[in-house]
């Protein structure tokens, strides 16, 4: 099987998916009620689309193609106003977060669809694990060879999107002890962590066909990379983020993600190497165990830092951009959580703390995700 060709887009463009919960009204634990929420969403005019996910207890949002902080996160309000409508119409909730925090995995179900029971006999017990929920941001290019560079860039910024974005600290009913305790279910996955270095699109196509000659790959799907080339789309979808508690968060998330290209494509602060990803998966960890608290190993120079001040640093650099693009209030919102409340992984530990039980935790995210009080 040959690779697709990369399709055009517009450079720096948007799209957001969001793989939300579904839990019930009662005890707060997942509800397998995927099908019906489809059902009721049929026929709905919202701006991107709805569809299921790998089990029953799952579903995923996908805005539009955006261009602007500001219309990423109005999209992501009209199709969170008509799935709350639908999840109101039959008694469930809806909320944000990377796990579930007391679900257990043998206890779901896999949705009928061909591709999802394939990827179950594949995998075993593991695609019922992977009941665990993110948002990926898909960001335009104008060529493949273009999307190559991106993608190495942006993987310099991996832990630090994994730090703003965490928020899976328990698994079925524990304190894992990290922030994001959801990237270890995806790091399972024999295809999953870093895309191979190569920079033009031909060198990637040869990489390609050698995989699919082994019969370990058939399409791009079967790759799980933090970062992937989508050349259906013309854009590199980045994976690592784990789902945020409000539509806010998951907006101001991709703003970060577009200005941070716009810095890349334009200032070219990196000269790009094989060896940047030296210490690539020790960030990724320390990203996952410890949120900003981590250590942040720079790739060029070696040095080590706190995950939070380069977090804070790569504010300051990528201003201009943020002006720019109009994604001002997104990078405002990340600045003001990180250095006054923390993330979404610490926000829901001071809730168990104060609250004591976990379905109280997950009450709570299902009145944050639809805009309430809390």
């Amino acid at each position: 099987m040959s690779l697709e060709a990369f399709a055009t887009s517009r450079d720096l463009s948007l799209g957001v998916e969001l793989e939300l919960q579904i839990v019930n009204l009662q005890d707060y634990d997942l509800s397998p009620q995927a099908a019906d929420l489809m059902r009721l969403m049929q026929g709905r005019r919202i701006p991107g689309d709805v569809k299921p996910e790998i089990t029953r207890s799952m579903i995923e949002l996908a805005t539009g193609v955006c261009t602007r902080h500001a219309q990423v996160l109005s999209e992501l309000g009209e199709i969170r106003a008509a799935l709350l409508d639908a999840a109101q119409r039959l008694d469930v909730g809806l909320c944000g977060g990377g796990t579930h925090p007391f679900q257990h995995w043998s206890r779901q179900r896999i949705y009928e669809t061909p591709r999802f029971h394939q990827v179950s006999a594949l995998y075993g017990y593991l695609s019922k694990q992977f009941t665990i929920f993110g948002q990926h941001v898909h960001v335009g290019c104008p060529s493949a060879d273009e999307a190559l560079v991106l993608l190495h860039g942006l993987s310099r910024f991996i832990p630090h999107l994994i730090a703003l974005a965490a928020a899976s600290p328990f698994v079925q009913g524990e304190d894992t002890g990290f922030h994001s305790a959801r990237l270890n279910s995806v790091f399972a996955f024999p295809l999953s962590g870093r895309a191979p270095f190569v920079t033009t699109w031909d060198d990637f196509g040869s990489f390609f066909a050698k995989m699919t000659r082994t019969g370990v790959v058939t399409s791009m799907k079967d790759f799980y990379w933090d970062i992937r080339p989508k050349p259906e789309f013309g854009t590199i979808e980045v994976r690592v983020l784990d789902t945020p508690l409000t539509i806010e968060k998951a907006a101001a998330l991709a703003a970060y993600i577009q200005c941070l290209a716009r810095w890349l494509r334009t200032e070219r602060p990196f000269t790009l190497h094989e060896d940047d990803y030296l210490p690539y998966t020790f960030n990724r960890f320390q990203a996952c165990r410890f949120g900003p608290e981590g250590t942040y190993v720079d790739p060029s120079t070696g040095e080590h830092r706190l995950l939070r001040d380069d977090i804070i640093d790569s504010f300051a650099k990528i201003e201009s951009h943020a002006i720019a693009l109009h994604a001002e209030d997104g990078l405002k919102l990340l600045r003001t959580e990180l250095l006054a409340t923390g993330n979404d992984a610490a926000w829901l530990r001071g809730v168990r703390q104060r609250e004591g039980l976990l379905a109280e935790v997950v009450r709570q995210q299902v009145r944050r995700w639809a805009g309430g009080p809390v």
